[in-house]
Protein backbone atom coordinates (compact mmCIF):
# COMPACT_ATOMS: atom_id res chain seq x y z
CA UNK A 1 0.00 0.00 0.00
CA UNK A 2 1.00 3.91 -0.63
CA UNK A 3 2.89 4.87 2.19
CA UNK A 4 2.50 8.20 3.67
CA UNK A 5 4.81 11.01 5.47
CA UNK A 6 3.23 12.24 8.57
CA UNK A 7 1.12 16.12 8.04
CA UNK A 8 3.52 18.86 8.68
CA UNK A 9 0.12 21.08 9.06
CA UNK A 10 0.01 21.73 12.78
CA UNK A 11 1.49 23.98 15.26
CA UNK A 12 3.64 26.69 14.05
CA UNK A 13 4.13 25.54 10.32
CA UNK A 14 0.27 26.19 10.08
CA UNK A 15 1.25 30.00 10.93
CA UNK A 16 3.86 29.45 8.05
CA UNK A 17 1.58 28.36 5.92
CA UNK A 18 -1.19 30.67 6.19
CA UNK A 19 0.90 33.54 5.92
CA UNK A 20 2.57 32.31 2.97
CA UNK A 21 -1.08 31.71 1.36
CA UNK A 22 -1.83 35.39 2.94
CA UNK A 23 1.43 37.42 1.45
CA UNK A 24 2.06 35.08 -1.64
CA UNK A 25 -1.25 35.67 -3.36
CA UNK A 26 -1.18 31.93 -4.23
CA UNK A 27 -4.57 31.49 -3.51
CA UNK A 28 -5.67 34.24 -5.89
CA UNK A 29 -3.77 32.99 -8.46
CA UNK A 30 -5.46 29.49 -8.16
CA UNK A 31 -8.99 31.04 -7.84
CA UNK A 32 -8.55 33.11 -11.40
CA UNK A 33 -7.23 29.56 -13.28
CA UNK A 34 -10.23 28.12 -11.18
CA UNK A 35 -12.68 31.04 -12.68
CA UNK A 36 -11.12 31.28 -16.30
CA UNK A 37 -10.69 27.24 -17.32
CA UNK A 38 -12.62 25.41 -14.56
CA UNK A 39 -15.07 26.98 -14.94
CA UNK A 40 -16.17 25.77 -18.83
CA UNK A 41 -14.83 22.27 -17.78
CA UNK A 42 -17.38 22.16 -15.24
CA UNK A 43 -20.12 22.75 -17.38
CA UNK A 44 -18.61 19.68 -19.70
CA UNK A 45 -17.86 17.15 -16.92
CA UNK A 46 -21.71 17.49 -15.89
CA UNK A 47 -23.05 17.45 -18.76
CA UNK A 48 -26.25 14.94 -19.08
CA UNK A 49 -25.02 14.14 -14.68
CA UNK A 50 -27.60 13.48 -12.59
CA UNK A 51 -25.58 14.61 -9.67
CA UNK A 52 -21.97 15.71 -8.83
CA UNK A 53 -19.72 14.15 -6.66
CA UNK A 54 -16.06 15.99 -5.70
CA UNK A 55 -13.53 14.80 -3.96
CA UNK A 56 -10.43 17.36 -2.15
CA UNK A 57 -7.52 15.94 -1.06
CA UNK A 58 -5.25 17.52 1.10
CA UNK A 59 -8.37 20.71 1.28
CA UNK A 60 -6.54 22.62 4.05
CA UNK A 61 -8.97 25.08 5.29
CA UNK A 62 -11.61 24.72 2.25
CA UNK A 63 -10.33 28.12 0.51
CA UNK A 64 -10.05 26.29 -2.79
CA UNK A 65 -12.74 23.99 -2.20
CA UNK A 66 -15.46 26.69 -1.28
CA UNK A 67 -14.93 28.54 -4.10
CA UNK A 68 -14.50 25.61 -6.94
CA UNK A 69 -17.81 24.35 -5.16
CA UNK A 70 -19.61 27.93 -5.58
CA UNK A 71 -18.77 27.71 -9.39
CA UNK A 72 -19.82 24.48 -9.60
CA UNK A 73 -23.54 25.84 -7.93
CA UNK A 74 -23.45 28.62 -10.79
CA UNK A 75 -22.71 26.44 -13.30
CA UNK A 76 -24.74 23.51 -13.00
CA UNK A 77 -27.55 25.26 -10.69
CA UNK A 78 -30.18 22.35 -11.64
CA UNK A 79 -27.50 19.28 -10.35
CA UNK A 80 -27.19 18.26 -6.69
CA UNK A 81 -23.26 18.56 -5.67
CA UNK A 82 -21.76 16.13 -2.65
CA UNK A 83 -18.27 16.89 -1.41
CA UNK A 84 -16.06 14.56 0.18
CA UNK A 85 -12.45 16.18 2.28
CA UNK A 86 -9.55 14.08 2.84
CA UNK A 87 -7.61 16.49 5.45
CA UNK A 88 -5.09 15.16 7.83
CA UNK A 89 -4.95 18.15 9.90
CA UNK A 90 -7.41 18.53 12.57
CA UNK A 91 -6.64 22.11 12.91
CA UNK A 92 -7.14 23.29 9.15
CA UNK A 93 -10.33 21.07 9.04
CA UNK A 94 -12.05 22.84 12.08
CA UNK A 95 -11.42 26.04 10.08
CA UNK A 96 -12.79 24.23 6.83
CA UNK A 97 -15.80 23.12 8.71
CA UNK A 98 -16.13 26.80 10.72
CA UNK A 99 -16.07 28.16 6.50
CA UNK A 100 -18.87 25.75 6.34
CA UNK A 101 -21.33 27.16 9.07
CA UNK A 102 -21.01 30.63 7.71
CA UNK A 103 -21.47 29.92 4.13
CA UNK A 104 -24.80 29.66 3.23
CA UNK A 105 -24.32 27.80 -0.15
CA UNK A 106 -21.83 25.48 1.38
CA UNK A 107 -24.54 24.27 4.06
CA UNK A 108 -26.64 22.95 0.81
CA UNK A 109 -23.64 20.56 -0.08
CA UNK A 110 -23.79 17.22 1.90
CA UNK A 111 -19.99 16.99 3.46
CA UNK A 112 -18.39 13.90 4.41
CA UNK A 113 -15.46 14.39 6.37
CA UNK A 114 -11.93 12.30 6.06
CA UNK A 115 -9.54 13.29 8.92
CA UNK A 116 -6.31 11.13 7.64
CA UNK A 117 -3.58 11.55 4.97
CA UNK A 118 -4.40 9.74 1.83
CA UNK A 119 -2.90 6.70 2.53
CA UNK A 120 -5.20 6.01 5.70
CA UNK A 121 -7.66 7.33 2.91
CA UNK A 122 -6.88 4.95 0.28
CA UNK A 123 -6.60 1.97 2.76
CA UNK A 124 -10.52 2.50 3.67
CA UNK A 125 -11.32 2.48 0.30
CA UNK A 126 -10.02 -0.13 -0.58
CA UNK A 127 -11.71 -2.17 2.38
CA UNK A 128 -14.74 -1.19 1.02
CA UNK A 129 -16.87 -3.14 -1.22
CA UNK A 130 -18.73 -0.06 -2.77
CA UNK A 131 -16.62 2.21 -3.93
CA UNK A 132 -17.65 5.81 -4.27
CA UNK A 133 -16.26 8.07 -7.53
CA UNK A 134 -16.32 10.97 -8.50
CA UNK A 135 -16.99 13.55 -11.18
CA UNK A 136 -13.72 15.97 -10.05
CA UNK A 137 -10.86 15.13 -7.70
CA UNK A 138 -8.32 18.15 -6.87
CA UNK A 139 -4.95 17.35 -4.84
CA UNK A 140 -3.84 21.18 -4.66
CA UNK A 141 0.01 20.94 -3.36
CA UNK A 142 -0.15 18.11 -1.77
CA UNK A 143 1.83 15.71 -3.27
CA UNK A 144 5.27 16.26 -1.25
CA UNK A 145 3.66 14.34 1.59
CA UNK A 146 3.02 10.81 -0.08
CA UNK A 147 5.86 8.35 -1.12
CA UNK A 148 4.39 6.65 -4.05
CA UNK A 149 4.25 9.61 -6.35
CA UNK A 150 2.84 7.42 -9.52
CA UNK A 151 0.27 5.03 -6.96
CA UNK A 152 -0.88 7.72 -4.95
CA UNK A 153 -1.73 9.68 -8.87
CA UNK A 154 -2.99 5.61 -10.55
CA UNK A 155 -5.44 5.57 -7.00
CA UNK A 156 -6.86 8.70 -7.42
CA UNK A 157 -7.72 8.61 -10.70
CA UNK A 158 -9.03 5.33 -11.27
CA UNK A 159 -11.70 7.01 -8.66
CA UNK A 160 -12.62 9.38 -11.66
CA UNK A 161 -15.82 8.40 -13.58
CA UNK A 162 -16.31 8.44 -16.86
CA UNK A 163 -16.11 12.00 -18.48
CA UNK A 164 -14.56 13.29 -15.04
CA UNK A 165 -11.21 15.22 -14.33
CA UNK A 166 -8.34 15.03 -11.75
CA UNK A 167 -6.59 18.39 -11.16
CA UNK A 168 -3.22 18.68 -9.85
CA UNK A 169 -1.56 21.75 -8.56
CA UNK A 170 2.21 21.71 -7.81
CA UNK A 171 4.99 24.08 -8.09
CA UNK A 172 6.58 24.64 -11.39
CA UNK A 173 9.73 22.98 -12.58
CA UNK A 174 12.51 25.63 -12.48
CA UNK A 175 10.38 27.84 -10.08
CA UNK A 176 12.46 29.07 -6.83
CA UNK A 177 11.04 25.75 -4.47
CA UNK A 178 12.26 23.68 -7.13
CA UNK A 179 16.15 25.43 -7.25
CA UNK A 180 15.65 25.26 -3.18
CA UNK A 181 14.62 22.21 -2.49
CA UNK A 182 16.32 20.28 -5.07
CA UNK A 183 19.87 22.00 -3.63
CA UNK A 184 19.16 21.06 -0.06
CA UNK A 185 17.43 17.94 -0.99
CA UNK A 186 19.67 15.98 1.74
CA UNK A 187 19.67 18.84 4.33
CA UNK A 188 15.44 19.77 4.04
CA UNK A 189 14.12 16.15 3.74
CA UNK A 190 14.04 15.63 6.73
CA UNK A 191 10.92 15.36 8.26
CA UNK A 192 7.34 15.20 6.57
CA UNK A 193 8.64 15.71 2.98
CA UNK A 194 11.33 13.20 2.58
CA UNK A 195 11.80 14.12 -1.33
CA UNK A 196 11.38 16.79 -3.23
CA UNK A 197 9.19 16.71 -6.94
CA UNK A 198 8.18 19.61 -9.00
CA UNK A 199 5.39 19.81 -12.09
CA UNK A 200 7.69 18.66 -13.97
CA UNK A 201 8.60 15.61 -11.92
CA UNK A 202 4.78 14.75 -11.70
CA UNK A 203 4.39 15.15 -16.05
CA UNK A 204 7.09 12.15 -16.35
CA UNK A 205 4.40 10.00 -14.12
CA UNK A 206 1.87 10.79 -15.73
CA UNK A 207 3.39 9.95 -18.85
CA UNK A 208 4.05 7.36 -17.79
CA UNK A 209 1.04 5.93 -16.75
CA UNK A 210 -0.12 7.32 -20.30
CA UNK A 211 -2.70 9.61 -18.75
CA UNK A 212 -4.02 12.14 -20.83
CA UNK A 213 -3.53 15.47 -19.32
CA UNK A 214 -3.20 19.63 -20.25
CA UNK A 215 -0.81 22.20 -18.26
CA UNK A 216 -1.72 25.86 -17.78
CA UNK A 217 1.52 27.24 -16.07
CA UNK A 218 0.38 30.22 -13.71
CA UNK A 219 3.09 33.12 -12.75
CA UNK A 220 3.45 34.06 -8.94
CA UNK A 221 5.74 35.89 -6.81
CA UNK A 222 6.55 36.25 -2.73
CA UNK A 223 7.82 39.13 -1.08
CA UNK A 224 10.79 37.72 0.99
CA UNK A 225 12.26 41.09 1.55
CA UNK A 226 12.02 40.61 5.64
CA UNK A 227 13.64 36.72 5.42
CA UNK A 228 16.78 39.30 5.23
CA UNK A 229 16.04 41.08 8.19
CA UNK A 230 17.72 39.63 11.06
CA UNK A 231 15.37 39.66 13.90
CA UNK A 232 12.37 39.84 12.14
CA UNK A 233 9.61 37.75 13.24
CA UNK A 234 8.02 37.80 10.07
CA UNK A 235 10.72 37.06 8.09
CA UNK A 236 11.72 33.70 10.52
CA UNK A 237 7.80 32.75 10.22
CA UNK A 238 8.61 32.63 6.17
CA UNK A 239 11.83 30.87 6.41
CA UNK A 240 10.63 28.18 9.05
CA UNK A 241 7.94 27.82 6.04
CA UNK A 242 10.15 27.60 3.37
CA UNK A 243 12.18 25.28 4.32
CA UNK A 244 10.03 23.08 7.27
CA UNK A 245 12.37 24.10 10.25
CA UNK A 246 10.74 24.92 13.86
CA UNK A 247 12.83 27.94 13.87
CA UNK A 248 15.30 28.36 11.18
CA UNK A 249 18.29 30.71 12.83
CA UNK A 250 18.50 28.10 15.19
CA UNK A 251 17.83 24.94 13.41
CA UNK A 252 20.31 24.87 10.59
CA UNK A 253 24.30 26.07 11.30
CA UNK A 254 25.92 29.61 10.19
CA UNK A 255 27.41 27.71 6.65
CA UNK A 256 24.16 26.33 5.96
CA UNK A 257 21.93 29.46 6.58
CA UNK A 258 24.02 31.41 4.64
CA UNK A 259 24.13 28.97 1.67
CA UNK A 260 20.22 29.11 2.03
CA UNK A 261 19.96 32.74 2.22
CA UNK A 262 22.53 33.35 -0.31
CA UNK A 263 20.57 30.93 -3.14
CA UNK A 264 17.27 32.15 -1.99
CA UNK A 265 18.05 36.23 -3.15
CA UNK A 266 20.01 35.28 -6.32
CA UNK A 267 19.53 32.11 -7.62
CA UNK A 268 15.27 31.83 -6.37
CA UNK A 269 14.30 35.47 -6.78
CA UNK A 270 14.49 38.90 -8.74
CA UNK A 271 14.89 42.16 -7.30
CA UNK A 272 12.28 44.73 -8.00
CA UNK A 273 12.44 48.47 -6.51
CA UNK A 274 14.55 47.29 -4.02
CA UNK A 275 12.02 44.27 -2.63
CA UNK A 276 13.35 40.62 -3.31
CA UNK A 277 10.30 38.38 -5.05
CA UNK A 278 10.74 34.89 -4.65
CA UNK A 279 9.62 32.52 -7.63
CA UNK A 280 6.58 30.68 -6.68
CA UNK A 281 5.42 30.24 -9.92
CA UNK A 282 2.84 26.82 -10.15
CA UNK A 283 1.57 24.65 -12.44
CA UNK A 284 -2.08 23.40 -12.88
CA UNK A 285 -2.44 19.96 -14.17
CA UNK A 286 -5.91 18.95 -15.50
CA UNK A 287 -5.75 15.37 -16.31
CA UNK A 288 -8.40 13.14 -18.59
CA UNK A 289 -10.74 10.20 -16.88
Amino acid sequence: MNTVKPAGYEGRYVQGFQFYLKHSEEHNAILGYVDKVLSGEFTRIGEGKSKMDVLGVGSGGGEMDAHILSILQSKLPATPLTADIVEPSIQLTDNFKALVTKTPSLQKIPFSWHTVTCGEYEKQVKDKRDIKRFDFIHMIQMLYYVDDYPGTIKFFHNLLKENSKLLIVHEAAGSGWDTLWKTYRKELCTKSISDYLSAGDIKVHLERLELKYDEHLIPNTLDITDCFTDGDEMGELLLDFMTEQDHFHQSLTPDLRASILDLLRNRCSTEKEGRILFDCSFSCLLVYS
